[in-house]
């Protein structure tokens, strides 16, 4: 477990009605095909950004549609055993593909993530992303940028 109960509840309890309501992707990081432990989990969502919630320098090279088309990275977590080691950038980086390549058949201009505190905004924003002006702990990363992490 991560230590976050609302995290290690999600994944215990929530999870899987999400995926079977198709309402989010739980991914899973085992260390092997077949072991029962779990290093990590991310989820991901298809959501829409109100083009207001943007920085104005984002949202004038985007078109004037209400809500901007995105991804949700709705849940990242780290088993408490393996935190430091590398794992939380390991699933980010996947989301971060995964979210690339679906862009390219369901349009996603962003994908944006919502901060549990502020160690995990510090992890974001070393990445890239940008805290929306008037949404505490809610940042996004431009799908060009994403794209730019996968030469």
């Amino acid at each position: 477990m991560c230590g976050n109960a609302s995290l290690d509840r999600y994944l215990k309890e929530q999870a899987g009605q999400d995926l079977r309501r198709a309402c989010a992707i739980p991914f899973v990081l085992a260390p092997r095909r077949g072991d029962p432990s779990i290093l990590g989990y991310y989820t991901l969502s298809s959501y829409g950004v109100d083009i207001g919630e943007l920085p104005v320098e984002v949202a004038k090279r985007l078109p004037r549609y209400p809500l901007i088309p995105a991804t949700l990275l709705g849940r990242l977590a780290v088993d408490r055993r393996h935190q430091g080691q590398g794992i939380g950038e390991f699933l980010l980086m996947d989301a971060l593909h995964r979210a690339l390549v679906q862009s390219a058949v369901v349009a996603a201009a962003v994908v944006v993530v919502d901060a549990i505190d502020a160690g995990a905004a510090e992890f974001y924003r070393h990445f890239g992303f940008v805290a929306f002006p008037s949404i505490a702990g809610r940042l996004f990363l431009p799908m060009k940028a994403a794209a730019g992490l996968f030469p």
